[in-house]
């Protein structure tokens, strides 16, 4: 009895994206360079949003703290993932596989948060533009933010605890490229369909409830404007375009995966690929493109530093060696 109580396995057996050797040498490049563009762009935005002081303002102070979720979010998997695809034998540890999971429902769960907070300022700036600088003070973003990684460590914490005391004893094979909860969740050594239910009913209120308040805030929003005038709504439109774009790409993948979470398609593989590195290299290009003070910024910093330098603009030393 003492035996099947206790977890013998000690590591796991990640079964990755694919068994063909010429597909892994193409993800292992596919991914590698993704994964390089993911870090680059996302910084690229927290330094501008930090040192430009055209874009010290609420909305853009919660964009950089988005990025850097998304930084951490492609990061908590994929440089394993890359790694992998040249390695005959995919394990990770048992404890590096409760690592993954704690990470990815805490950036996840922070994200979605975030995402709000974002809908929030938009919703002021739109509905309450007199108020707005009172409402989104320094301290309100502050807040929002703390909010959103204490919302991220309780549903993790509360993930964990359905399943960090499951019994493993005897398959360790998960079909994924990292340890997905519900995939680990089914390999425990006794029925665990309550704890898969309780997993699923954690992950959809917080789910649900996000995007409930997403939406909601975009309806009010843009009825706000309906009445105003078609410039007014054409502007208001623009403004969420982006935002909507984003919470379109993020909870399709992660509703479609807790519609049937008891039955495994394929498919879930690239939706996982997508909310995991996806959806982190497409937020800066979205946010970027679509945003007139940001492409101001960042032709700035292109032009300063891709530019020829002239002497008056060297630093001293190189100027006197001249």
């Amino acid at each position: 009895m003492d035996k099947v109580n206790s977890s013998v396995v000690s590591e796991f057996v990640l079964l990755g994206l694919s068994s063909s050797q010429e597909l892994q040498l193409f993800f292992f490049v596919f991914f590698s360079v993704l994964y390089v563009v993911i870090v680059l762009g996302n910084l690229l935005i927290i330094l501008m949003v930090t040192f430009d002081n055209r874009l010290h303002s609420p909305m853009y102070f919660l964009l950089g703290n988005l990025s850097f979720v998304d930084i951490c979010q492609a990061s908590f998997a994929t440089p394993k993932m890359i790694v992998d695809f040249l390695s005959e034998h995919k394990t990770i540890s048992f404890s590096g596989c409760i690592a993954q999971i704690f990470f990815i429902h805490l950036f996840t769960g922070g994200e979605m948060v975030l995402l709000v907070s974002m809908a929030y300022d938009r919703y002021v700036a739109i509905c309450k533009p007199l108020h707005y600088v009172i409402i989104m003070s320094q301290r309100t973003c502050i807040v929002l933010v703390m909010i959103s990684w204490a919302v991220g460590l309780v549903h993790t914490l509360s993930q964990l605890s359905f399943t960090v005391n499951l019994p493993f004893c005897g398959p360790n094979v998960v079909d994924s490229f990292f340890c997905d909860l519900l995939r680990v969740a089914k390999l425990a050594c006794l029925d665990s369909y309550i704890t898969e239910i309780l997993i699923v009913v954690n992950s959809g209120i917080l789910s649900l409830s996000t995007f409930s308040l997403l939406a909601s805030s975009y309806i009010i929003s843009l009825a706000t404007v309906w009445f105003k005038s078609s410039a007014a709504m054409a502007k208001a439109f623009s403004t969420l375009a982006a935002h909507i774009t984003v919470v379109i790409l993020f909870f399709g993948p992660c509703i479609f995966i807790y519609v049937w979470p008891f039955t495994t398609y394929p498919v879930d593989k690239v939706l996982a690929i997508f909310y995991t590195i996806f959806t982190p290299i497409l937020n800066p290009i979205i946010y970027t493109l679509r945003n007139r003070d940001m492409k101001t910024a960042m032709r700035k910093i292109m032009t300063y530093y891709l530019r020829p330098k002239k002497i008056s603009e060297m630093p001293l030393v190189l100027r006197n060696s001249l």
